[in-house]
């Protein structure tokens, strides 16, 4: 089942005297928040709807000023608190690639028809993303996502299929 809101980004501390929010982006184009006008938080397991009333840049931390939080005081509340959008508010991706949240569970298996495991994690190395595939052993298989490796994605299948090259297992 897919995911119906996606996480953008943490609050990681408050910045300045006017209510303004560090945020650790947790998405590739840290620009992407100048498109949005709302956002959830996540305070108490509860979603609450956040106006955005202005984005700058520092580093590789988002500033975020919300509507209504007016002072320092205001934006300590939201330290740790994560930030999410809606599936429909997520950017069109190109072809062939797909939102981490939709990958992580799916099993993957190789071109003879082997459970390897599922898709426990993804990270990025630069030059391109590590599937970490785990079996019910707790084995631990990092996959490249390239083309010579990941054959087929099927997520309504809930499933991947890889190829196997030498080195990888």
């Amino acid at each position: 089942m897919k995911q119906e809101y996606f996480e953008i980004g943490q609050i990681v501390n408050t910045f300045g005297i006017k209510g303004f929010v560090k945020v650790n982006p947790f998405t590739d184009d840290m620009e992407r928040f100048e498109e949005l006008k709302s956002v959830f938080v996540i305070k108490n397991k509860e979603l609450i709807e956040m106006q955005i009333e202005e984005v700058k840049y520092q580093k590789n931390v988002v500033l975020i000023k919300f509507k209504g939080i007016e002072d320092i005081n205001m934006a300590e509340k939201y330290k740790g608190c994560y930030i999410r959008i809606k599936r429909e508010d997520a950017r069109k991706l190109p072809k062939d690639t797909y939102f981490i949240a939709d990958l992580i569970g799916l099993e993957v298996y190789d071109d003879n028809g082997n459970l390897l495991g599922t898709v426990n994690d993804i990270y990025n190395n630069k030059v391109h993303d590590i599937y970490v595939v785990k079996n019910d052993l707790g084995k631990q298989i990092l996959l490249p996502s390239t083309k010579e490796v990941i054959k087929q994605v099927d997520i309504d299948a809930n499933k991947i299929i890889v190829h196997l090259i030498n080195g990888l297992i």
